[in-house]
């Protein structure tokens, strides 16, 4: 990725700091996004400019703001002069049972995983198609197999399922659009349902019995982009075989 410029929502911590690393490290000059996490956002700016110099940078955004999705392209191009890869990995995840769900619930949910890659997307399109770029959505095995008790956050995620492969049509020949979806990857911060007995019956239910980290993640992102020029409106599940098997 020598020359290639990504842009990564979400990116200061824990997935998507690891596809920056790594896209990084294969050459690729970043524009990492982050919400509310600066300090982590600068302390992984400083350690990879230390190893390349004014490679890395950072923005600032709520993704609710739809208006001001298109800055976050504008400001990747002033600073790198374009964009190769877009990698929608910002989400927000918590549960939403039947009965609780309120209109809140639905506009965070929905509005960071799947109307914020929708009008990103949009918005990047074009600098993507000067350069025969690339979209890599960050879905999940739950948007195929539902999860009790979140359901926003489950038809959210079906959604970015539906927006890899249409995007993957209106923006071909020109721009590839695929999409990782993670399994047993990260637990989720403070969340009650993940204890460790739940931990252990999740991982019982992959093929390979045990839990992935985020360089999986990374690693099929990078495949994205770098090694599957004939691939597009996939979406590959890493997730230890338990999709397989649910």
């Amino acid at each position: 990725m020598q020359g290639k410029v990504a842009l990564i929502t979400g990116g200061a911590k824990r997935v998507g700091a690891a596809i920056g690393r790594l896209l990084h490290a294969s050459g690729a000059s970043l524009m990492i996004h982050y919400r509310s996490s600066a300090d982590e956002a600068r302390a992984l700016q400083d350690e990879l400019n230390a190893i390349r110099p004014d490679s890395v940078a950072l923005i600032q955004a709520d993704l609710l703001d739809v208006g001001g999705l298109p800055s976050l392209v504008n400001q990747t191009v002033a600073t790198f002069g374009g964009l190769d890869v877009l990698v929608n990995n910002a989400s927000s995840f918590y549960p939403t049972p039947v009965g609780s769900i309120t209109m809140k619930d639905w506009d965070n949910l929905m509005g960071s995983n799947l109307i914020a890659p929708m009008f990103l997307s949009q918005a990047a399109a074009p600098e993507l198609k000067k350069r025969r770029g690339c979209i890599v959505n960050i879905a999940d095995i739950h948007a195929e197999r539902p999860m009790k008790s979140y359901v926003v956050y489950s038809v959210a995620k079906a959604g970015v399922v539906g927006l890899t492969k249409s995007l993957a049509r209106e923006l071909g020949p020109l721009v590839r659009v695929n999409a990782v979806a993670p399994g047993p990857i990260m637990w989720p911060e403070d969340d009650p349902n993940f204890d460790e007995v739940s931990r252990q019956r999740i991982v019982s239910h992959t093929i390979l019995k045990t839990a992935g980290g985020p360089d999986d993640i990374a690693r099929a992102v990078r495949f994205f982009a770098i090694d599957a020029p004939y691939v597009t409106g996939q979406v590959l599940a890493v997730d230890g075989g338990r999709n397989a098997k649910l």
